[in-house]
Parts: structure tokens; sequence; C-alpha cells
């Protein structure tokens, strides 16, 4: 599982970038094609200096940076033979998903995400993003649905909501008033909103250069809530756009019968998702490996132990 734009965070996969070599080569690798597309160093800004108290939110850095350590952790798997049966992508995390499903080449992912980044920060005003910990039904309240885009629904009391910069504070100071709990994502715009459609024309100009193929892979979209093999068309638009369906993506997943999810995001987003998402009686397993907490390459090792199970 690929997780998206929010997960990231200064320092991730450091561990892993210290003590992996695989890791450490997909990175460095995919570096050198981060600062041709964008003059920018991803590994120098994520482990140049410790900037943990720092907000992690400029989307020219964040995209590139969330692409290229779930790639390269993901590699790092394969390469010790777990090698998935499907990826899950939602978000931005659908790139990096399509790439290890076979869909298109690594450096071809890494242009996109960076080449989507650039026309939101030249195309877009800036907003936000915030996670609720309520029913989704709570959306249908003026002060949401008014000022605000449902954005995507995670689990039963988990969803997330897009706003433009100035309704953001306002939208918090309802829900604190209210006592519902919420958390800002470290974002820098209104992603799965009308609000980045000046975007829409310029990256999809881009990603008609971009060679796609039929996966050799099958994908589960979270903007479809489908398993699919076609990434063609605006599918790197939608997924960016449209709401994230994650609930109902993983509801047609544990239909089929248990699976073992692995989530290979920056912060075990999805992971922790699923924690209190998956239905009742399921005989699914859930593993995370990267965390804020230092706890990567345990969590690597206790993974590979269990590989042949």
């Amino acid at each position: 599982m690929f997780s998206g734009q929010g997960s990231q965070h200064y320092q991730m996969g450091r561990a892993l970038y210290d003590a992996n070599a695989t890791f450490r080569d997909g990175m460095n690798r995919l570096d050198l094609t981060a600062r041709e597309c964008s003059g920018r160093s991803v590994v120098e800004a994520l482990y140049g200096a410790s900037r943990k108290s720092d907000l992690f939110d400029r989307t020219l850095l964040t995209h590139p940076a969330i692409f290229m350590v779930e790639v390269s952790l993901a590699q790092c798997l394969i390469d010790e033979g777990l090698v998935p049966d499907l990826v899950l992508g939602a978000s931005l995390g659908s790139f990096a998903a399509a790439v290890i499903a076979g869909a298109m080449g690594v450096e071809d992912g890494l242009r996109a995400v960076i080449r989507q980044a650039i026309v939101l920060e030249e195309t877009c005003l800036p907003g936000g993003m915030i996670a609720v910990l309520a029913d989704p039904v709570l959306f249908r309240e003026p002060f949401l649905c008014e000022s605000s885009a449902l954005a995507g629904v995670n689990f039963a009391t988990h969803f997330v909501i897009s706003a433009r910069q100035g309704e953001l504070a306002v939208i918090e100071g309802e829900l604190e008033e209210r006592n519902i709990g919420h958390q800002r994502l470290p974002v820098a715009f209104p992603f799965h909103s009308e609000w980045i459609e000046p975007a829409r024309a310029p990256f999809g100009a881009f990603m008609q250069s971009v060679v796609r193929k039929r996966s050799s892979l099958p994908i589960v979209c979270c903007d479809q809530a489908e398993v699919i093999s076609d990434v063609s068309g605006e599918y790197f638009w939608n997924v960016a756009r449209r709401p994230i369906r994650f609930r109902e993506a993983v509801s047609r997943l544990e239909a089929e019968g248990p699976c073992r999810y692995v989530d290979v995001g920056p912060g075990g987003t999805l992971a922790t998702f699923l924690k209190y998402g998956l239905p009742s009686g399921s005989r699914s397993d859930v593993r995370s490996i990267m965390s804020p907490w230092g706890t990567d390459l345990k969590n690597l090792a206790s993974l590979l132990a269990e590989r042949e199970h």
C-alpha cells in the first residue's frame, strides 16, 4: 500500500537509508532525476538537517520525497523475495503503485510527480486539508459542505476535507467548539477538490508524453474503488482530483478473502486506517515499516522473518 500527501515527515526512512543498501541506492539514483527536474536534492532536504519541528509541506519537495521512499522501500521488499500480488495506491501513492505494477517507468513516475508539483505551485492558490475523527455524515453540516470539499473517507469515523486557505481556521474553530477531534495535514494545497482544477490542463499536457502500458500486477485504485490494470487517460489526474475512497477499496479486497497488507508509506498511515477500518472478524494481517518513531529496521526485520508464512 502506497500512501499520499500528508504522510510525510523529515528524516523519513533515515534508518533504512543508513543501513539498507537497496534502499539507499534507490534513493540516490532517483535523487539524480529529482535534481535534473527541479534543481533540488530531495535526499539533502530529507536527511541533511534534523528539522523535525518544521512543517514539511513544500509540494516541490514532498511530492518526490514520498514517491522516492515508497518506491525504494517496495524494491527492498521485492529484492528480499516479498513480491506483491497486487498494489494499492492512495492519491499521490498511485504513482509509486503504478511503477511497482510495471505500468510506468520509475524515472517517468518521478518526473510526473515533480511536474504535478510544479504546475500546482504555478497555477493554484494555497489551501489545505483537515482529517476529522467523526462519522462522514458530519460533512453534510453547512459549516463543512458550504466551505470545503469531501476529500476522502478512510473508515467509519475518519474522513478528510479540503478547503481554501482562508477557510481552514474557521472550520477548525467550529470543530473545536463541537469537541470533534481533528488534525490539519502538512499539505500546501486543497487536493481532491475543485480548487486544484487550474493544474489539470498543464499536467495533462505533460502526461501525454509519458509512456504508459498495461500493468503486470493488479492495481487497487482508491478513487474508483476498483481493481484495474489500465492507467491511461486522465488516471493520474483523477487520483489527485477525485475523493479518496479507501474504505470502499478495502471492502472490495476483503470481499475476496483475507490479505496481508503491507504499508510502505512514510508514516504507516494506511495501516492505521486498516486497524480501525477492517470489518469485524477479518483474518487479514496488517504491517507497516516506516514510522516517525525510529522503528523502521525492526519492523522490516520482523516482516522479512515471517515472509514464508
